[in-house]
């Protein structure tokens, strides 16, 4: 009797192993699988709204005061737009680019919300590089409240491990701008860039500590705009340090909690539990439009200042030469770079978080707008050039959008 006794908990206890490791082999071949064809022109949309499945992740809880969006006047949108001279159609974009979701917001309303293939209001959805601007958020409530003392601190200051990397005496300020000169390639067609070798750690949940630790230094911190994923894992990196929460922790408390977000989101981890902070964001159209509109008013959201005011301005001011939209030679962009945000050439002032397989949030507080979509292009970087990424396309789409609405 006491022998079954002992043999009950112990039987019990392999059972349960053998699930917990049933169940993290399986979740690896998903990654694995979702990861691998990305860029191989399968589709992608049955993937980007259950990422939480397919790769660890920790979530962002609802706000225990949830907010509705106001309903204004619905609009149809303009069936035609104008890019590089032409007349192109609205729809043929939409779903060329396997659009899941389309919202717009103006003056705090929604004014448009049309969701296809496998989007719907109450569902998540992947963001890729968007998250990088939802970090430059956090990032700057967490100097706001004093856990990072000063964007003039370098990254070795909060995580140590950087020590001897090329991240070591690298400003945080460099970083937030894509400056830091690390040897970086982010070509996503490309199997043996950095950008390759970085979705492959994802894909087998490699410690992202020890992967930009080994990232070294190849130009002056400060000098060139290099887009780098990297240099958002990093700051995911420090917030977290600083903080001493999870980034989906810290999300919950200082952008979910007081933007009244309806749902549930996640952020996609390691295996260590480290946030994917360059691209492992999901949350619904709907609240994504919350950290836009934030940004339109200004850091505040129903009258409550949630992000500083002075790191929004910040963020979406080029400060520096090789920040400026335009061509230049110290940048491998044309559009401008803020704080993790883009800012497109022209007279419109707008800004947008942009992520690979069209996903945007972008703002227009020239006409009060914030537009969202969310996508799962699978012809995305096919080309390796804008006639696959439409990216600036898609912006022009939305300032008629925006122009119309005035």
């Amino acid at each position: 009797m006491k022998l079954r006794t002992k043999l009950l908990p112990l039987a019990l206890l392999l059972s349960v192993t053998t699930a917990v490791h049933a169940e993290t082999l399986n979740k690896a071949t998903n990654a694995q699988e979702f990861l691998g064809t990305l860029f191989s022109g399968e589709e992608q949309y049955s993937n980007f709204y259950r990422t939480e499945e397919l790769l660890p992740s920790q979530k962002v809880a609802r706000s225990s005061q949830p907010i509705a969006w106001p309903q204004g006047e619905t609009i149809e949108l303009p069936q035609h737009y104008t890019y590089q001279g032409k007349q192109l159609s609205t729809q043929a974009l939409l779903e060329e680019t396997d659009t899941a979701a389309l919202l717009v917001i103006k003056g705090g309303e929604i004014r448009y919300e049309n969701y296809r293939l496998t989007g719907a209001p109450d569902r998540h959805w992947m963001s890729m590089s968007v998250a990088k601007s939802v970090v430059s958020a956090l990032i700057g409530i967490a100097v706001a409240e004093g856990k990072i003392k000063s964007i003039e601190d370098t990254a070795v200051t909060y995580v140590p491990a950087l020590k001897g990397s090329g991240y070591e005496n690298v400003s945080i300020k460099n970083i937030l701008q894509m400056s830091s000169g690390a040897r970086w390639l982010e070509e996503y067609g490309n199997p043996d860039s950095e950008i390759a070798r970085l979705g492959r750690a994802m894909a087998t949940g490699s410690s992202l500590v020890e992967f930009v630790a080994k990232i070294q230094n190849e130009l002056e911190p400060g000098t060139f705009n290099r887009y780098s994923s990297a240099d958002t894992q990093v700051l995911g990196l420090i917030l977290e340090a600083a903080t001493g929460q999870s980034m989906a922790d810290y999300t919950q408390a200082k952008l979910w909690e007081p933007l009244g977000a309806n749902h549930d989101a996640y952020w996609n981890t390691d295996n260590d539990g480290n946030a994917m902070a360059f691209a492992g964001f999901n949350a619904t159209a709907r609240d994504y439009a919350r950290i836009g509109e934030a940004f339109r008013l200004n850091g505040k959201f129903n009258g409550k200042q949630v992000i500083p005011a002075d790191w929004v301005q910040a963020s979406i001011t080029p400060d520096a030469p090789h920040l400026m939209p335009g061509t230049r030679d110290n940048s491998d962009a044309s559009m401008g770079y803020g704080y993790q945000w883009w800012i497109p050439e022209g007279d419109e002032q707008d800004y947008c978080a942009i992520g690979i397989l069209n996903q945007f949030m972008c703002i227009s507080p020239k006409h009060d707008t914030v537009i969202v979509k969310l996508s799962a292009s699978r012809n995305y970087a096919s080309a390796g050039d804008e006639t696959s990424w439409r990216e600036y396309e898609t912006i022009e789409l939305f300032r008629e959008i925006a122009r119309n609405l005035d």
